[in-house]
């Protein structure tokens, strides 16, 4: 099968699914230090009142459990920033919170993203016997000149030894590479690419470098003192990384993201399925109801709205049937299960959409959109040809 599309018994199996619990997004804005890459709300801070922020999680987590809907909750996911330098006990706090609030689905998969420092690594333990049974390693390279270039405060060593050490505290692992660097040949990305692939995790997500407005990396590239991967030679890296993962029992089941079967993120799944999500701390986004909401992304104006208002909300937004979607239309294009065509008819424009098809782009089968594989890389002109 080509990869990048759902077989049709692989699309009935997702139609018939049971409609997945709630998802909860915790964030945690804080790290040691920002990468030149990341358009993150991450914010480097000297001190953190850690008392304070606790209580201010929970007072955010208690007004959108006020707000509705109700649970139970399927997923939980902390990220950030860098929630690995929450205490465990935070953690912990929120994670009870959770449950006394909404109530836990069987099976909840709780994720925490984590940066593999030997710090962080040596809570991982007490994280796990606060609840959390995922988490996300921030490795990003397999490489000590790669991850200098990428602005990491980890070694490689001590990134390898932080994955040992997740790997026995935590059921399942996930770990991050950025591959598309520039002057990176395939036969390197190969060799990293394999390494990765046997290290035994049942996720990985691999995201070709981009520059974001806003992040050192693009000044740099502004400024002509950053080169950048040529888009062809990036393609064919694309390309590789398909086929390699493909054979190795880790196809993508979104764009960048890859698992063996049963181990695709579910937390993420519920965003790209367009269903229901809660989100609380500094720039969280949800979406309840037919409203979507958003935190103030900046932590100190976050606390001061919940001091002032009980909650860190700085905009709610009606969800039109149109704008709901058009959002399904974008974000489920990019599942190798595709996207339900009676959820989408709306907003596609027929003649582009026939376009599109008879390019091989993307094919309509068994009730469901689905982009090729050709047409993986190609998401966004497809998108502006097929939306109406």
């Amino acid at each position: 099968m080509d990869a990048g599309y759902a077989s049709p018994v692989e699309a009935e199996t997702v139609e018939r699914a049971p409609a997945a619990p709630l998802a909860l997004y915790v964030h945690w804005p804080f790290c040691v230090s920002k990468c030149p890459y990341c358009d993150f709300n991450s914010h480097v801070r000297d001190a953190i009142d850690q008392d304070a922020w606790r209580e201010a999680l929970l007072r955010d987590l208690a007004f959108e459990a006020e707000a509705g809907p109700r649970g139970p909750l399927g997923s939980i996911f902390f990220g950030g920033g860098t929630p690995s330098l929450m205490p465990p006990a935070t953690v912990a706090a929120l994670l009870e919170a959770a449950e006394r609030h909404w109530g836990f689905a069987p099976g909840i998969e709780i994720t925490l993203e984590a940066n593999p420092s030997s710090v962080e690594a040596a809570r991982f333990a007490d994280i796990a016997a606060a609840g959390v049974n995922r988490v996300s390693l921030g490795l990003q390279a397999l490489d000590e000149e790669a991850l200098r270039f990428l602005g990491r405060a980890h070694g490689l060593d001590e990134g390898l030894a932080a994955l040992d050490t997740a790997q026995r505290a935590f059921a399942r692992v996930s770990f991050d590479l950025i591959y598309a660097r520039p002057g990176q040949s395939a036969d390197a990305w190969g060799a990293e690419l394999a390494r990765a692939l046997a290290f035994g995790t049942g996720h990985l997500s691999l995201y070709q470098l981009t520059i974001e407005p806003g992040t050192r990396f693009a000044t740099l590239a502004a400024k002509g003192e950053l080169a950048t991967i040529e888009a062809d030679e990036a393609a064919a890296l694309y390309e590789q990384t398909q086929a390699m993962t493909e054979a190795a029992g880790f196809p993508a089941y979104e764009i960048s993201n890859h698992a063996r079967l049963g181990e695709e993120s579910r937390h993420n799944l519920a965003y790209w399925r367009y269903q229901p999500y809660l989100g609380v701390g500094p720039g969280a986004h949800g979406r309840r109801g037919h409203v979507s909401t958003q935190r103030h992304r900046k932590p100190e104006n976050w606390l001061k709205a919940l001091a002032r208002n009980g909650h860190g909300i700085v905009e709610e937004t009606p969800l039109s049937a149109a704008d709901e979607a058009l959002e399904t239309l974008l974000m489920g294009l990019r599942l190798r299960e595709g996207v339900p065509l009676p959820r989408i008819e709306s907003v596609l424009d027929r003649a582009g959409l026939d376009r599109m098809e008879r390019q091989g782009l993307v094919e309509r089968r068994a009730g469901r959109l689905f982009a090729r594989p050709e047409g993986m890389l190609l998401l966004d002109g497809i998108l502006a040809e097929i939306a109406a």
